[in-house]
């Protein structure tokens, strides 16, 4: 005789079931509600979802045309075939524009992109000195401090002191205002020289932001490959051709006229 088992309630398996908060208020793979308002909301109201009785309008120009009951601006913006967009919806009454939508948002886009390209991160590199050094040494290294701050980068210029050298902190400020001097056509000054510990250093700042140093950095280079096929066409154009090369009778020599004329004879 068998003994039975009693009957369990089946549990739902599915998340919502067991776990009723977790997924709510978010599509499969999509964005939750509060992204899908937040959205919503940056958008402007435009044409029948602007819902007030009047507003203040604005064309296309700028010009203002004043006070209007919606079902006007509506019909001005479809005889026009543009779009009605409410650009300042806490006004009494909103402000409202007759613009192109897809063409505004278009440009808004481009404008964001360019922004965002623009905002190239500004490094800051690190050139050191020692307090003696040479004259060769002391060019290179300008030299690349040159080329850091025309890249549109920060320099970090550091003297590092030795020995005895640390009791004459004056000569150190000097060699740094020398360089930053002779540096004034391609960099500021935006920190001055101090003291840390066995080192001096000053901050030099480029002239020109990196977005604008490396859009002239690509100007120049173009600028060079064109002057560098120039003067190749030029040299192309200059050298003979191969055809006329071609044509040019061999010179004859006496000794193969001696020879043409035996085997002639025989």
């Amino acid at each position: 005789m068998g003994c039975s088992v009693p009957p369990v309630a089946s549990a739902r398996v599915s998340g919502r079931g067991l776990f009723p908060f977790l997924g709510a208020g978010r599509r499969p793979g999509g964005r939750t509600r509060q992204q899908r308002e937040g959205a919503a909301i940056n958008e402007p109201r435009i044409n029948e979802r602007i819902r007030v009785p009047e507003v203040r309008l604005v064309g296309p120009k700028g010009e203002q045309v004043g006070i209007v009951r919606i079902e006007d601006a509506l019909r001005l913006a479809q005889d026009a075939e543009l779009d009605l967009v409410e650009v300042a919806p806490n006004s009494r009454p909103p402000v409202v524009k007759l613009m192109d939508y897809g063409k505004f948002k278009y440009e808004a886009a481009v404008k964001a992109r360019e922004a965002r390209r623009n905002q190239a991160n500004t490094e800051i590199k690190e050139m050191r000195f020692r307090l003696k050094i040479d004259e060769h040494d002391y060019e290179t290294k300008k030299g690349h401090v040159v080329r850091f701050l025309k890249g549109g980068d920060k320099v970090k210029v550091t003297i590092m002191f030795r020995g005895r050298e640390q009791s004459r902190p004056e000569m150190g400020r000097r060699l740094l205002m020398k360089l930053a001097e002779e540096l004034q056509e391609y960099g500021v000054v935006e920190n001055a020289p101090s003291h840390e510990g066995r080192n001096m250093s000053l901050v030099l700042g480029p002239l020109k932001k990196k977005a604008e140093a490396k859009e002239e950095q690509r100007k120049v280079r173009e600028e060079r490959k064109a002057a560098e096929q120039a003067a190749r066409d030029e040299k192309d154009r200059k050298a003979p051709k191969g055809a006329e090369v071609a044509d040019e009778a061999p010179e004859v020599t006496d000794e193969v006229a001696e020879a043409v004329e035996e085997s002639a004879a025989e």
